[in-house]
């Protein structure tokens, strides 16, 4: 059975490779790593957002983009980008003291499409059956009702793998099947220190060892 896989990127980021020396992850392995024999891997799907630099890591979006380069080398890997919104806005104070205002502004940042492209490309997968089964990384419970709804009219196997440490409510009732992402592939699944493309060597970013 061939299977797509679907990478909620800044989930599995934030959920299992934040601070970790397990960032320069082959995504490809990864996959290979929780199908198992029964499935095929037909397409890999990556859904994130470019960032930019920050005052306190201005290097930050140069890694992104070096991480980009390496999962371009990947066959069959495709990156579907978003994109990110900043607005100031008004937010309640958390502890306000005698004489503050209640209210401060603050800059909020806000991932924008990348959920809503990862929603879109599984219900067209399912549609046109791209393939015969979806893994979708994440942990985020937002994908349930998708999730649900392409089991239900396709009559298409989803399963969750969440990169999460403990288990979600919603996802285990939406799926197919559903399981925790195991942390002992992700050190098992990194990228050659460095690797080559057709500009060039790709060398891991000093601070991700």
């Amino acid at each position: 059975m061939h299977a797509n896989v679907y990478i909620d990127a800044f989930n599995l980021y934030y959920r299992a490779l934040k601070g970790t020396p397990h960032r320069w992850l082959d995504l490809r392995a990864l996959a290979l790593g929780f199908l198992g024999s029964e499935f095929e891997l037909h397409h890999i799907r990556y859904f994130t957002a470019p960032i930019k630099a920050q005052a306190r890591d201005p290097q930050r979006h140069i890694r992104q983009q070096i991480y980009f380069r390496a999962l371009r080398t990947l066959p069959r890997l495709s990156i579907h980008e978003g994109h990110f919104l900043q607005n100031p806005v008004l937010m309640p104070r958390a502890n306000p003291q005698p004489g503050d205002p209640p209210f401060v502004r603050v800059i909020r940042t806000e991932e924008k499409g990348s959920d809503a492209n990862l929603a879109a490309y599984l219900t067209r997968d399912a549609a046109k059956r791209d393939c015969q089964a979806a893994f979708v990384v994440t942990g985020d419970s937002d994908f349930a009702g998708v999730i649900a709804m392409v089991r239900r009219d396709f009559s298409f196997p989803v399963h969750v793998v969440d990169p999460k440490e403990t288990a979600s409510f919603h996802l285990p009732k939406a799926a197919s099947t559903y399981r925790l992402l195991d942390r002992a592939l992700l050190p098992r699944c990194q990228f050659p220190a460095t690797i080559s493309d057709d500009r060039g060597r790709i060398t891991r970013p000093p601070s991700w060892a």
